[in-house]
Formats: structure tokens, C-alpha cells, sequence
């Protein structure tokens, strides 16, 4: 088959053979239970060479259900975007079982936001933007999060987020969108590269 169904097998295979809890439902009204966690929710980023990279993230809504996505003017600036990071995790208090890493995708468009800032929670742990003006504001991010005092649990404390990781693309004259996607303590990821034959 091709490559979605391919991946749906791979997902159904993983949750069947690792009795792994049956999450998705096939229509957000009616509630029916796939019985499998398919269909997985697929992105694709085209690039060149003779490889295929397969990154696979589970995660639960526990922390998804977090998230945010404003469209902030472009009067709001910087301070604005960074308050709406900060308020955002406020609001999730104790919910996502922190500690937590955050996420912040900002610029492109609506869609585009957030799926920068679930692409930011497969960055490591610690390892920060390459682009030092953005890696001063994840650090200053993080500083602001763990001074909520959420903490671990939401039992208070100072440890509330482990990391923020930003990510940027260009956006409209218009706007500044800027989405927060927040992982919970667990949050992890798995990679695979595939060369040449081993694609076949």
C-alpha cells in the first residue's frame, strides 16, 4: 500500500503487540472507539536525498488539551507573544503533569503555528535553538514559566517547565501568530532513517 497505510499499520501493530490503552475515537461527536489508535495523525515534509526519517510521538491529551493558539497583532510584539506563552501555562496549572516541556511555534499561519509548536517538543531536552536571539527567548521563557510556582504535579515549587523550544517561520505583514503545545513529563519521541533500499 502506500505510505499512510503503511504508517496506520505500523501504529496498529505497535498498540495491538505493546497492549498499549486504545485512545482515538473515529468521529469527535459520536465517541466510537477505533479499537486500534488509527488513524495517526500524519505530517509529511518533502526534502531531497534517497532517505526516509520516520519520527513517531504518542502523546495524550492530558497535555494536548493545553495547548493554545493566539493570533496576536503585530502591535503586541514580542512582550505579547512571550505573556501569551507565560498565561497559557498558567491556565494549565497542574492539568499536563508537569514537569512539562512547552513548545511555541509563531509566525506563518494559523495551522502553520501550531504545527511549529508540536514540532518544537521533538527538539532534546537542553539542546537550544541554534538561532542565539531565539535561544535567549526560550531561556528567558523558562525563567517566567518556573516562577508561576506550578511546580511538579502542580504541587508548587520551582520546576514547573524543563524546557521551552521555540520555533519561527515568516509570517504575513499582518499578523503574528503564535501557538503553545504543551508535552507533559513523559514526552518522548522515537526516530528511524531509512536508506536507499531499506525504503523499498
Amino acid at each position: 500500500g502506500g505510505l499512510t497505510e503503511a504508517i496506520n499499520e505500523g501504529v496498529r501493530r505497535g498498540y495491538e503487540k505493546g497492549y498499549l490503552r486504545k485512545s482515538v475515537v473515529q468521529d469527535p461527536f459520536e465517541r466510537v472507539n477505533t479499537g486500534d489508535n488509527t488513524p495517526a495523525v500524519i505530517h509529511y515534509d518533502i526534502v531531497p536525498g534517497d532517505s526516509l526519517r520516520l519520527v513517531v510521538a504518542p502523546k495524550g491529551f492530558g497535555s494536548e488539551n493545553m495547548g493554545g493558539l493566539k493570533m496576536c497583532k503585530p502591535s503586541e510584539g514580542l512582550e505579547g507573544a512571550m505573556q501569551f506563552v507565560v498565561d497559557t501555562v498558567d491556565r494549565a496549572g497542574g492539568n499536563p503533569c508537569p514537569p512539562i516541556i512547552v513548545g511555541v511555534g509563531a509566525g506563518g499561519t494559523m495551522e502553520k503555528a501550531t504545527f511549529l509548536a508540536k514540532k518544537a517538543l521533538l527538539r532534546t531536552v537542553g539542546k537550544p535553538n541554534p538561532e542565539d536571539r531565539l535561544a535567549k527567548i526560550e531561556v528567558e521563557l523558562l525563567e517566567r514559566i518556573n516562577r508561576l510556582g506550578i511546580g511538579p504535579q502542580g504541587f508548587g515549587g520551582v520546576t514547573t517547565a524543563l524546557a521551552v523550544n521555540l520555533e519561527v517561520y515568516p509570517t504575513h505583514i499582518a499578523g503574528m501568530p503564535v501557538a503553545v503545545n504543551i508535552g507533559c513529563h513523559a514526552t518522548r519521541h522515537k526516530e528511524i532513517t531509512l536508506q536507499g533500499r531499506e525504503c523499498q
